[in-house]
């Protein structure tokens, strides 16, 4: 061997010739891009409800609602895509009548094995040349080559059969939902309490809208498979909406089950001895092909539902469209290193920016303002305020109303024309769309919160998600809860909470309580409406007997950079009578009247709000004044004469431990009150307007500069240099023979042997060519095949997997006498015929690499520069 040669045995290329006869070959196949009308035309065929996947010769198989499965034989796409351009729209048609309809091969007098239901994934699984189809609950498992049904089983591994069923309409879950509900005796009235009756309506009306909006569509079940995805070791995992993983043999056996994340998978990705996992919540995982976990952490704020391998990154793509790229090197023995040498280096990429917000609340008492009062509470913001954000309280009440927020948020909307309406009004008060733009709300019955960034401000502004906790009628109804927004401001999360805890002097430890359900519960996803939304996400947050969530995760909000609470807390003055009260607000002395406040004495006790910080009070209470009457006289003078209050608040944390910490990348945010102050001339409603302005600094990271400063560390670094080296080496392996002559439907056994004893080998078996002999020697060229591009006459079977250091894997590659071609029309055979394989010759490409992927990158580089040892296999 030259010196080239001698570099590594990471390729080894295998030439198959000889007389194929028959295989019977039902292949699936890559679809290749739209690149012209042949092409395009089977991209037409799928539509945007349908999953696809390639079997190793080329073709299509595609699955759709109501359990369609259909497949493109590859030679058809083939014979299109060599047309003259004047030809392709014929071939279009071609291609597009072409398909096979499976589904009616696998049903016998109107029985079929296959569910009808929608098939949400399709794998192909090359280690055995299988296509599976999944539903929500039910896989199915067909032979690639024969397209034969083999077997179809639930989520627990039994085995299943379906009968075909007219699909029932929505009318009917509504006319079923009637007739189901039992008809009960009238009961006393005095037996009921007013708030009992009421609670009993609401939830009554809600859950009716609930059961007939999910009825049909398993929302309820918590256990319907999200994602699925083939291991090298040739494993099957699917994902479950509960967090669930099942690892599946090749014949549909289940082998065992676990549960690393309590949010519901979304997408999953394999490549050597790892797999990567997303989740609804935003976490990515890396573990091995064992299940056991390697690595996790927070890569998106909210659901990430791709996943994709190029170069030596995996890149995740989350709901709102945001793509980041993680190093499949990671966790490994370099990160550590990197992180403390990146860290030595923070000042020179570190960079530190001011931005000034003001934050709003106002229980607006179910009242609509003036353009004067608005301008009143939030007019400064012209001037110096590069984020706003108003959370409004009351905005609308009644039973009604809150039957009807219930019965949406049941089924992903929100919203009403009164919450319009203040949007819309802030918006013309903020000058929205030339000085402001609106960068997110979200509605929960009376709740209201909404945030606006200045024109400059919002391309650093992104990732804006929402949340809703409803607190009222056993935490079902949204009288009284929490709405939040969680904003992404140059890469740091900051959270605003508007909250309405529950009113009354006495009900001090359930407004405690009510703080502690929203900031442990909070779950923060893309706003209702938009196209990211997911509401069954938050319908799997499963809560315990005694209200509080079933995992035991950190809250969200406390991941959070910087967060604040806002709005009607309703914390009163205790130990004080009315009169006392007036005359301390007349003589302004509010020292004396924060010492009976009931927030500052839980806060102190640590009962409440824990860790967070308030400006100084120095404006009269905000609670209850007479709607439109001017000054400190307008305060509640009726009957019930209620003790005035300082309800309306803001409260904040940053990112400091202790308030001497200075603004860092490990402290990331510190934020400063400038002004804390209530609109007390503004009279709309029995509460005023109280307004909080920070003055926040930002420690954020130059991008550009800190991959200099990386780019340098990997240079200069001895220990990262040797490790690199390390990472970039490839498996020794071993090709049994030079010579495979195959003949009389026999199998020969080709053995891959890894020589290395310390790392495992992951190979994948390719064919890069195939052609025919003619009888004066000549050889006539094919055009190579989609996906892993194997002829219908040969298999090979595994032609991906992982040898274990110093071991041996078996391939076998077999052949028969004739193979079978098909020609279809809309699903229906036309004309087949046997040929005879004679003659036929292929080249594989058996690409081998580490299956550590420290720098997957770097090994394919190394692998191509290898040993290309030449085996000839005959036929």
């Amino acid at each position: 061997m030259d010196s080239d040669d001698e570099a590594a045995a990471a390729v080894a290329m295998a030439r198959v010739r000889g007389t194929l006869r028959k295989s019977v070959s039902s292949s699936s196949y890559a679809q290749p891009v739209p690149r012209d009308a042949a092409a395009a035309a089977a991209a037409r065929s799928i539509d945007d409800d349908t999953v696809a996947s390639a079997s190793a010769s080329g073709e299509i198989w595609s699955g759709s609602d109501g359990g369609v499965i259909k497949a493109w034989p590859w030679d058809v796409i083939a014979k299109s895509l060599s047309l003259t351009p004047e030809e392709k729209h014929i071939a279009g048609l071609r291609i597009e009548r072409s398909y096979i309809d499976l589904r009616n091969n696998a049903t016998a007098g109107n029985i079929s094995s296959f569910p009808a239901a929608d098939v949400k994934h399709m794998l192909a699984d090359h280690s055995r040349a299988k296509i599976w189809c999944l539903t929500s609950m039910a896989f199915a498992v067909w032979d690639a080559r024969t397209r034969e049904l083999l077997k179809v089983f639930g989520m627990d591994g039994q085995v299943e059969s379906a009968r075909l069923e007219t699909p029932v309409m929505p009318e009917q879950f509504i006319e079923e939902e009637i007739k189901a509900k039992p008809v009960k005796k009238d009961k006393p009235q005095s037996s009921f309490t007013f708030f009992q009756k009421s609670r009993n309506a609401l939830m009554g009306a809600a859950g009716a809208v609930r059961r007939v909006a999910t009825k049909g569509t398993f929302v309820e079940d918590n256990r319907r498979t999200e994602a699925v995805v083939q291991a090298m070791n040739g494993t099957v995992w699917s994902g479950c909406t509960d967090g669930l993983i099942i690892l599946w043999d090749g014949n549909g056996n289940r082998l065992q089950e676990f549960q690393h994340h309590c949010s519901s998978v979304q997408c999953m990705k394999a490549l050597g001895e790892r797999v990567w996992v997303g989740y609804a919540s935003g976490i990515i995982q890396v573990m091995d092909v064992e299940g056991n976990l390697l690595a996790e952490w927070t890569g998106h704020s909210c659901p990430v539902i791709q996943m994709a391998i190029g170069g030596s990154y995996v890149f995740t793509l989350a709901h709102h469209g945001g793509i980041r790229g993680w190093p499949l090197a990671s966790p490994g023995p370099l990160d550590d290193i990197l992180r403390t040498e990146l860290s030595n280096r923070e000042l020179s990429y570190r960079r530190l920016v001011n931005i000034r917000m003001l934050v709003g609340t106002w229980n607006v008492g179910q009242e609509k303002a003036s353009y004067e009062s608005l301008m009143s509470w939030l007019g400064r913001a012209f001037f110096d305020v590069d984020l706003v954000v108003v959370g409004l309280q009351e905005v609308e009440m009644g039973a009604g109303v809150l039957a009807m927020a219930a019965a949406k948020e049941s089924v992903g909307l929100e919203g009403s024309a009164n919450g319009q309406w203040w949007i819309d009004n802030i918006g013309k008060t903020l000058d929205e769309g030339i000085s402001f733009h609106r960068v997110g709300s979200r509605q929960l019955a009376g709740l209201l919160i909404a945030a606006w960034a200045r024109k400059d401000l919002k391309p650093h502004v992104g990732d804006v998600d929402a949340a809703a906790v409803p607190c009222g009628f056993g935490r079902a109804i949204g009288n009284k809860g929490g709405v939040g927004l969680r904003i992404r401001v140059y890469d740091r999360r900051i959270c605003f909470v508007n909250n309405h805890f529950a009113a009354h002097l006495e009900n001090v430890s359930r407004r405690n309580a009510d703080f502690d359900h929203i900031y442990r519960t909070m779950t923060f996803n893309k706003p209702h409406g938009s196209a990211a939304s997911a509401t069954s996400v938050q319908l799997h947050k499963t809560v315990n007997a005694n209200g509080n969530r079933e995992d035991e995760d950190i809250p969200e909000m406390a991941e959070a950079d910087m967060v604040v609470f806002l709005g009607d807390f309703n914390y009163r003055l205790y130990g004080i009578t009315y009169d006392e009260a007036r005359d301390m607000v007349s003589q302004r002395s509010f020292d004396w009247l924060r010492e009976r406040d009931q927030l500052q004495a839980e806060m102190r006790a640590g009962k409440v709000f824990q860790g967070m910080r308030e400006g100084l009070i120095r404006f009269p209470p905000t609670y209850k004044f007479q709607r439109h009457l001017p000054g400190l006289a307008g305060y509640d003078s009726g009957e019930k004469k209620r003790i005035p209050a300082w309800c309306d608040r803001i409260l904040y944390r940053d990112s400091r431990d202790v308030l001497t910490a200075e603004c860092s990348l490990e402290c990331p945010v510190v934020a400063k009150i400038t002004s804390y102050e209530a609109c007390m001339n503004v009279t709309d409603s029995d509460h005023k307007p109280v307004r909080c302005a920070f003055s926040v600094d930002i420690a954020r990271v130059d991008e550009f500069i800190r991959r200099q400063e990386y780019g340098k560390i990997l240079e200069s670094d001895k220990r990262l240099r040797f490790l690199l080296q390390e990472s970039h080496l490839v498996p020794d392996t071993i090709i049994s023979t030079n010579n495979i002559i195959l003949e009389n439907q026999e199998h020969v056994v080709l053995r891959i042997t890894n020589d290395c004893q310390r790392t495992k080998a992951a190979f994948v078996i390719l064919c890069e060519s195939q052609s025919i002999t003619k009888q004066d020697g000549t050889k006539s060229e094919f055009p190579p095949r989609a996906s892993f591009g194997l002829p219908l006459w040969l298999e090979v079977e595994p032609s991906v997997g992982l040898i274990e250091p110093g071991q041996t894997m078996e391939v076998t590659v077999h052949h028969e006498d004739y193979y079978t071609q098909e020609v279809f029309v809309n699903g229906v055979l036309q004309n087949c015929w046997c040929e005879v394989t004679r003659d036929k010759e292929a080249v594989l490409l058996i690409n081998v690499f580490t299956s550590e992927f420290r720098d997957h990158l770097e090994s394919e580089a190394s692998g191509t520069m290898s040993a290309r040892l030449e085996h000839y296999l005959y036929y």
